[in-house]
């Protein structure tokens, strides 16, 4: 709006001093602003204006830290190399304005899910950047190579840690098993690697793959490797996931608490161990409509529930608003 005020008065000023230029009478005019010194504040106001308007647009990418401490190791950038692949995480953090926004606003809802359960298996909170990465923290997230959920398995490896994949459940997208599925697989990696990035390294790459670059460059952490351009740029992808969400400030970002996605807990869980031939009509039973449980069981998959082994299976009935 200061803006357009300002042109306003500079386009006024023009025309004022034109039509004075061309009136050409002799009566005496009372003493006013010369218009060269008004336009010139004038100018001076808008660059100033326009200038301010620029670094809200575009801020300036926050300076690589001298380190970052994930997982309860330091990580230095006082190399060339590692100091300008920080630097390009952070300047892709900071214009990335959608899926920055967004995944801003779901953090609250979804580390709040996420969080207890890594806790619970021993698995460190920074692990949550992982899964932030993965999907940009969207629980319906589906890859191009089929990867799903917030912790994008792969409809092979799912039933490797304990997810069903069929054609009326998909516990790729169920958050708490999704989760404990995750957990099972960081736990694995550790055990085998001692080191939480070489585990982040591993999600992406592969445990055979990082092995045997490990083996091959005489290395112990993934961190020091030569890799291939995706997998390097994802272990700096986290930690400045990591820089990202605990001071978004910092990358020009400014979300107002009011705005983050709130977690609501549900109204109850029901346990079934029986087959449901009709959602819908579960749904109307449990005082809910049919697209408020798909949208708290994403698992879910079409309007029924086959159940003949007698698997129990934990139905959330959400608290709707």
């Amino acid at each position: 709006m200061k803006t357009i005020l300002l042109l306003a008065v500079l386009v006024s000023v023009n025309f004022c001093s034109s039509t004075a230029s061309a009136g050409g009478s002799s009566a005496a005019a009372p003493e006013r602003v010369d218009p060269d010194s008004l336009r010139a504040v004038i100018k001076a106001e808008l660059m100033e204006e326009i200038a301010d308007e620029l670094q809200r647009l575009h801020p300036e990418t926050p300076s690589v830290p001298e380190s970052i401490e994930f997982a309860g190791k330091t990580y230095r950038f006082d190399t060339d190399w590692m100091y300008e692949r920080m630097d390009r995480e952070l300047i892709a953090f900071t214009y990335m304005h959608t899926n920055s926004t967004l995944m801003l606003k779901r953090s609250a809802r979804y580390f709040a899910q996420v969080v207890p359960i890594l806790k619970a298996n021993g698995v460190p909170e920074d692990l949550k950047y992982l899964m932030a990465i993965e999907s940009n923290l969207d629980p319906k997230a589906l890859s191009t190579s089929g990867a799903a959920g917030l912790w994008q398995f792969l409809k092979s490896t799912a039933p490797q840690y304990g997810l069903e994949v069929s054609a009326e459940v998909d516990e790729r997208y169920n958050i708490e098993k999704e989760t404990e599925a995750a957990c099972k697989y960081l736990k694995e990696a550790y055990a085998k690697y001692g080191d939480w990035m070489t585990v982040a390294a591993s999600y992406n790459a592969g445990q055979g793959g990082i092995s045997r670059r490990i083996s091959d460059q005489k290395q112990s952490s993934a961190f020091n490797l030569y890799l291939p351009e995706e997998t390097s740029r994802y272990m700096f992808r986290i930690l400045v996931a990591k820089m990202f969400f605990e001071n978004p400030e910092s990358f020009g970002f400014s979300v107002p608490e009011e705005d983050y996605y709130p977690y609501r807990a549900p109204r109850k869980v029901v346990t079934v161990d029986y087959s449901i031939p009709s959602l819908v009509d579960f749904a109307a039973d449990n005082g809910v409509t049919y697209a408020d449980l798909r949208n708290a069981n994403l698992w879910l998959i079409g309007t029924k529930l086959t159940n003949t082994k007698g698997k129990a299976y934990k139905i959330i009935i959400p608290a709707t608003k």
